[in-house]
C-alpha cells in the first residue's frame, strides 16, 4: 500500500531556497529512497518552515528510508540549516488516487485535525461521500490518516490564491457540499493548518 511522509525541517530565516536545493539534491540522489512532490515553505501559521512531502510505494520502503534519515549526520543535506526536525507517516484514504506532479497551487494548505478514539472508519466513509462535490469547488491534493503518532488526519489543498480559498470553502458550505455529512462528529477541538508556498523544486506548485 501507497504511504506518505511530512517532513517538517525548522530552518533559519533566509535560508529557504539554499536548504530546498539540498532537499532537491537528496530526494535525487541514489542514497535516498521515495519520490519527491512537494517541498514547500511555511508563510501562514508557524514560520521558518520547510515542509517536505514524499511518496513511497511500501511500507518497507518508508521504513529504510527513515532508518537512513534518522541516523544521517546530515538528514536532507539540511544540518546546516536547520535547528529541528519532525518525521510523520501516513498512509491515503483508500479512495484516493496517488498524489502526482500538479501545478494547482501556488497556495496549499495542510490541515491537521485529531480524531475521535475510533473515528477513522466512520471519517473515512464520510469523506468517500462528499470529496466528488466538494472537489467541483477545488481540487484536493490528498487526505491521509497517521500510521505513527497520534490518532489525526492531515489532508493538502491547493488554491490558485488565498482569495480562490475563501471563495471555494465558503461556496462549498453554502452548497452544503462540506463539511462530510457526519465527519465533524468524530473530530477533537485540537486542529492546526499551515497555509505553503511551493519552493522552486517543489513538483506540486
Amino acid at each position: 500500500m501507497k504511504r506518505y511522509e511530512i517532513a517538517t525541517l525548522t530552518i533559519y530565516m533566509g535560508t529557504t531556497a539554499k536548504a530546498a536545493e539540498a532537499v532537491k539534491a537528496y530526494t535525487d540522489s541514489d542514497e535516498s529512497r521515495g519520490t519527491l512532490l512537494g517541498c514547500w515553505f511555511s508563510d501562514i501559521g508557524q514560520l521558518n518552515q520547510l515542509i517536505i512531502f514524499r511518496g513511497f510505494d511500501s511500507v518497507d520502503e518508508l521504513e529504510a528510508e527513515r532508518e537512513a534519515v534518522r541516523r544521517s549526520n546530515n538528514p536532507f543535506g539540511c544540518a546546516e540549516f536547520m535547528t529541528d526536525m519532525t518525521l510523520e507517516s501516513y498512509a491515503p484514504f483508500p479512495f484516493l488516487p496517488p498524489v502526482t506532479p500538479a501545478e494547482d497551487g501556488p497556495i496549499y494548505e495542510i490541515r491537521t485535525y485529531q480524531l475521535k478514539q475510533g473515528g477513522l472508519e466512520p471519517t473515512i466513509a464520510a469523506w468517500e461521500k462528499a470529496v466528488p462535490k466538494r472537489s467541483e469547488f477545488s481540487p484536493l491534493t490528498i487526505s491521509m490518516y497517521a500510521v505513527d503518532g497520534s490518532q489525526r488526519i492531515t489532508h493538502i489543498w491547493p488554491y490558485t490564491s488565498l482569495e480562490q480559498r475563501t471563495q471555494a470553502r465558503t461556496e462549498s458550505v453554502k452548497a452544503g457540499a462540506w463539511p462530510p455529512v457526519g465527519g465533524p462528529d468524530w473530530l477533537e477541538l485540537d486542529m492546526k493548518s499551515t497555509v505553503a508556498v511551493p519552493t522552486a523544486v517543489s513538483p506540486l506548485k
